[in-house]
């Protein structure tokens, strides 16, 4: 049964930081549903009759949305939307808002130490280290960044905050984006790449900042590993299943890069025994790399605020994936 209140009532999916909670707090035209699971069965029971869901590791299905048939606004904490039913919106003509300016300096980090933990060996350092024999420092393991050709697949607002900081490290920048104009790239003083694969063989790491699409899905696979150079490494910050990982398993096993820096990987949560688990040569973050002190308060704050702007009438085109449902 619908409601009678004439209050919009937002379902908050898993908890947000206490500052995106004030914001919704304050306003007294709203209704606050907190739903702390990742159930599909209890969201859709927290779902009935709301206007506006908060998502964050929530998988959002047409069975879900079905219960809310006022729904105005799905908003997700982050950027990546691939755990939501993005057509059933579209049917619907209801916007999906991201939040595109909240983890995009904290992911570009994130790949950069990535980058700089491989190049310079540091867990192997360290355990070396940890002992009282330091004669495993030599032969030298570590490499420098400077002078060295870093491609970036993907060139949105996160690949463009790596540019900026590998720029910093005097890497030599390319970027491949078929998305994106060649003057864009030019003016953040990035080479333009049309064909990646042909100029693998000359990179020294590759990062991968891209969506994860049918387009993308294996983009980096066995064809691929066996471009690269021997000694370069590979850098993902985006979505598992972008790189092929039993190909990866191969590559870095037999000598083909050496070595890569996951953030992501194709099953999540994966079993302790993942086979790239057991390797030295891999750098790895539990999906982690937009979360910071600092970006999980913007990822709530403007989670909320583009909520508060589809019922306000003003959301921003920008932060809406699906625009076109914004003519209707």
């Amino acid at each position: 049964m619908a409601t009678t209140s004439n209050k919009k009532r937002v379902l908050v999916i898993q908890p947000l930081h206490p500052a995106g909670m004030e914001m919704l707090r304050a306003r007294d035209d709203i209704e606050i549903i907190e739903c702390d699971s990742l159930d599909e069965n209890i969201i859709a029971e927290a779902a009935k009759d709301v206007h506006a869901m908060t998502v964050r590791g929530a998988t959002i299905t047409r069975r879900i949305m079905s219960q809310a048939p006022d729904l105005m606004v799905v908003s997700r904490h982050g950027v990546g939307y691939d755990a939501v039913d993005l057509g059933t919106l579209n049917e619907r003509n209801i916007p999906l808002c991201i939040a595109i300016h909240s983890n995009m300096i904290s992911v570009a980090e994130q790949a950069m130490a990535l980058l700089l933990g491989l190049a310079k060996d540091v867990f192997y350092y360290d355990e070396v280290t940890r002992t009282d024999d330091w004669s495993a420092r030599f032969p030298t393991r570590a490499v420098d960044l400077d002078g060295k050709n870093l491609l970036i697949v993907g060139f949105g607002r996160i690949g463009k905050q790596v540019a900026k900081r590998a720029l910093g490290f005097d890497l030599r920048v390319f970027g491949y984006d078929p998305y994106v104009d060649d003057k864009i790239l030019k003016a953040a003083n990035v080479q333009p790449v049309h064909d990646f694969k042909e100029i693998l063989g000359e990179m020294d790491a590759v990062a991968i900042h891209c969506m994860k699409t049918q387009e993308t899905t294996n983009m980096f696979s066995e064809a691929e590993f066996k471009k690269m150079k021997p000694d370069a490494f590979v850098v993902n910050c985006a979505r598992g299943g972008i790189i092929d990982e039993d190909a990866l398993y191969n590559a870095l096993t037999s000598g083909e890069i050496k070595g890569a820096g996951l953030d992501v990987l194709l099953d999540e949560p994966s079993s302790a025994d993942h086979p790239l688990f057991s390797l030295k040569n891999v750098l790895l973050s539990p999906h982690i790399a937009g979360v910071t002190v600092e970006s999980t308060r913007r990822m709530a704050t403007q989670t909320v605020d583009n909520v508060l702007k589809v019922f306000d009438g003003n959301v921003d085109p920008e932060c809406v994936v699906n625009q076109d449902v914004l003519n209707f």
